[in-house]
């Protein structure tokens, strides 16, 4: 037991000057997401896809370096995202289902005041609402089911991993950056075995404001 608690104090000891050198900005993030879905509705068959939704997406953000050019990005993220399908009668069924996003990224800047960076790192997400937006048909066994009805019971939790990259602008405090950000979608929405799988990507092209709240010590 003595062991343990000089371990933990000896990591403490070695992470504080990181701590204590570090430099934090926090701010805002928002732009524009692309939603897309594919599906196989049963095990063996081709993998089908529907045509995606655009929203706007919104997220609070925290950005901590421990060294100059590599550190952590935490964000609370609201984006949306579902799917139209279309039949062979040209109705339509579009489902949204709107999220709480937290992406934790690894952060690499390249450059000085002008700079490229990379983000990349893993997500959980917890779903707030689901709706059906159009329902104009009954869905055969070949279509996606919706998620906005009455008995649907979507699954809660979602978690992927994102990869993101972009330029950013250094104005004294204040940092602008412009990026795009993939995420991938490991766990499915469906409950209820309607469909055999089901995964979704999203794009993302937004503009990020963040304000230096801690000042670096290097």
């Amino acid at each position: 037991m003595r062991i343990r608690y000089i371990c933990i104090l000896l990591v403490l000891l070695s992470v504080f000057p990181l701590i204590s050198k570090a430099q934090t900005s926090v701010g805002f993030r928002g732009g524009a997401s692309i939603s897309s879905v594919s599906y196989r509705y049963q095990l063996g068959r081709p993998v089908e896809f529907s045509d995606g939704i655009t929203a706007q997406t919104y997220s609070f953000v925290i950005e901590h370096f421990g060294q100059k050019n590599a550190g952590v990005q935490f964000e609370l993220q609201y984006i949306t995202l579902g799917y139209n399908q279309e039949n062979d009668q040209m109705l339509v069924n579009r489902t949204e289902m709107d999220y709480l996003k937290m992406p934790l990224l690894s952060n690499f800047y390249f450059g000085r005041s002008g700079r490229f960076h990379i983000k990349l790192g893993p997500h959980l997400g917890y779903l707030l609402n689901a709706r059906d937006v159009t329902r104009e048909f009954e869905v055969d066994v070949v279509e996606l089911p919706t998620y906005g009805q009455p008995g649907d019971n979507p699954k809660r939790l979602m978690y992927g991993l994102s990869l993101g990259a972009g330029i950013s602008k250094l104005f004294g405090k204040n940092t602008l950056a412009v990026d795009g950000r993939f995420s991938y979608e490991f766990g499915d929405q469906e409950s209820q075995d309607r469909i055999f799988d089901m995964n979704i990507t999203t794009l993302e092209f937004t503009l990020t404001y963040l304000f230096r709240i801690r000042k670096a010590n290097w």
